[in-house]
């Protein structure tokens, strides 16, 4: 576990978070009391079934779900990117009288009425990596601007002394995802006057055929030769962006950034195809998001469960807890992603990417 990593956990902890909730503090919401009978029914919506979100963040969340609340059932569903899906599940939800909510929005601003639906049933939602509109009762994610101003230093130490004169383009997130224009602020605090922004994009629903296709016309208007940088709000956009400069037979790559420590992301880090990542150490935000459900669901106040406060377009003062991201590059993936064990060398390092680990010092 990295220094940083392990100052994350040990906050948690000091804040409750592995331990369990706390019954103190702002207010709560749930419709249950702490003294109230039976065992606590708590719904997850998740946006994809395909994303780090539910192969890494889904079973964590259910994990500590159940250590902290033994006898709690939990159901979890997958939207498939769809508002119109989520908006029905959740919908569901709150007609099955669930007593609180983990809301992944798919889309925050379309989502606020199911939100208010389930404030006027009394049930609490914990918003969870993107900050929903509405009503919502507390909210658990990473400090957005502190990932874009870890993917704007790299890209610029990257670029290096001639970093005045490039040109690059940048990739950022879906419109409709309030972390979008959080992570863009934290990158062009710093690339803003540092570097020339030869085109932006804002890429429909996350998905990586929408940053090829955006990659591709910006190579069309700016020239092959005349992109020195692209800033890749995520991995998966990184992955659609280099497919694009590599059918323009562009090479080598200019440095590209990345998020979410995806496997893919840290093989081409190795093979030198995208410059670095940003992890999110998923286990704490997990465990937040756990303990949080739990305590709104018994009635309970948050306390030091939750010692930020953040606003939404819609609502000022939300408690919160704002995690710390982590730099990957090829120089620490052994110290963060296979220590953290979110991956196994082995997994890592197959036959197409065995030279490169050995080159990064990565071995069994």
């Amino acid at each position: 576990m990295t220094g940083r990593l392990r100052r994350a956990v040990v906050a948690l902890a000091a804040l409750g978070l592995l331990a369990g909730p706390a019954a103190c503090g702002e207010a709560g919401g749930g419709h249950r009391t702490a003294s109230s009978p039976g065992a606590l029914r708590i719904g997850v919506l998740l946006p994809d079934s395909t994303s780090r979100f539910y192969h890494f963040d889904k079973p964590l969340i259910e994990q500590r779900i159940h250590r902290l609340c033994p006898g709690c059932s939990v159901e979890t569903v997958s939207a498939q990117h769809d508002v119109a899906t989520q908006q029905q599940q959740m919908d569901a939800m709150i007609t099955k009288r669930v007593d609180v909510l983990i809301l992944d929005a798919t889309d925050s601003r379309s989502l606020r009425s199911s939100v208010e639906d389930a404030h006027r049933a009394g049930i609490p939602v914990v918003a969870y990596d993107r900050l929903a509109e509405g009503p919502i009762s507390a909210y658990v994610s990473f400090d957005g601007a502190k990932v874009g101003r870890l993917q704007g230093e790299a890209l610029l130490r990257a670029l290096g002394p001639a970093a005045h004169r490039a040109q690059i383009v940048m990739m950022n997130g879906a419109a409709t995802d309030p972390n979008s224009a959080w992570f863009k602020r934290g990158a062009l605090s710093v690339l803003a006057g540092k570097v020339r922004i030869g085109k932006s994009y804002d890429t429909a629903g996350w998905r990586p055929e929408a940053a090829n296709g955006n990659m591709t016309a910006a190579i069309a208007a700016l020239g092959a030769d005349h992109i020195d940088g692209v800033y890749s709000a995520n991995d998966s956009l990184a992955g659609g962006i280099i497919s694009a400069l590599k059918a323009a037979k562009i090479s080598p790559l200019p440095p590209i950034t990345g998020q979410d420590a995806e496997l893919p992301a840290i093989q081409r880090i190795l093979q030198g195809e995208q410059i670095m990542t940003v992890l999110k150490p998923f286990k704490p935000e997990a465990d937040a998001a756990a303990a949080m459900a739990v305590t709104l669901g018994r009635g309970e106040r948050l306390g030091r469960l939750a010692p930020h406060r953040i606003n939404s377009p819609t609502l000022r003062d939300i408690p919160a807890v704002l995690l710390t991201p982590v730099e990957v590059t090829a120089a620490n993936i052994k110290d963060t992603v296979v220590k953290d064990g979110m991956y196994t060398i082995d997994q890592i390092c197959t036959p197409k990417y065995a030279s490169a680990c050995r080159k990064a010092g990565l071995t069994s």
